[in-house]
């Protein structure tokens, strides 16, 4: 019962977040959301922000777990790329957008939650890495480029876009076309041949000398 109670009080701290932004999230709302006495949110977390952490990471974990498969096919960054558009209009209908927009709102001002937004980020940012190591890998772009670093860039490069998108629609399209441009400049050089893709890192090479 005490781990039933628990989950419902995770997504009711979701569900609250979603429906009511940061602002409207405190132990009687997520209760009430929950269908819980306000009290077990004190039992089980100790505080509202320990509970809205701990939900960040629930949330995650679970939106990870949803999509790991379709990751798992990914084969070229296209293809990485049109996952992250799909990605984006499912999240979005499902309110998860927004949850993420208010989290990160939250964060500027609550350490607790923003190092657990971060946790959070991370989980996507690992899976997003082991993708780009694969589909970088016959690209002359391997052993170049900072697959870490890129799984970070193409994550926040989202992320921004996701909350762009409610002020300026069509920059964030326009932001997204963009990334497409990327992907298909990694496509074409993919198709230059071995002699071509061998001066194409050493040129890489020589332009991240100091």
């Amino acid at each position: 019962m005490s781990g039933a109670t628990k989950v419902k009080l995770l997504e009711g701290a979701l569900r609250t977040l979603t429906e009511q932004g940061i602002a409207g999230a405190s132990a009687r709302t997520i209760a009430a959301a929950a269908g819980v006495n306000q009290a077990l949110v004190f039992y089980h977390f100790g505080s509202v922000d320990e509970l809205l952490a701990a939900a960040c990471r629930y949330g995650t974990e679970q939106r990870v777990e949803r999509y790991r498969d379709r990751l798992d096919r990914i084969g070229s960054l296209a293809e990485l790329l049109a996952f992250g558009r799909q990605m984006h209009e499912e999240e979005k209908a499902a309110g998860q957008v927004a949850v993420l927009g208010q989290l990160l709102a939250g964060a500027q001002t609550h350490p607790r939650l923003a190092s657990a937004t971060a946790a959070g980020l991370d989980l996507w940012i690992a899976e997003i890495e082991q993708v780009l190591v694969r589909v970088l890998a016959p690209t002359p772009l391997a052993g170049f480029a900072d697959a870490g670093g890129l799984a970070r860039a193409v994550s926040a490069s989202f992320v921004g876009i996701e909350l762009y998108e409610g002020v300026d629609a069509r920059g964030a399209r326009s932001a997204l076309g963009a990334l497409d441009q990327l992907a298909s400049l990694v496509a074409a050089l993919d198709d230059l041949g071995p002699v071509a893709g061998r001066a194409v890192r050493h040129a890489l090479r020589r332009a991240s000398r100091p």
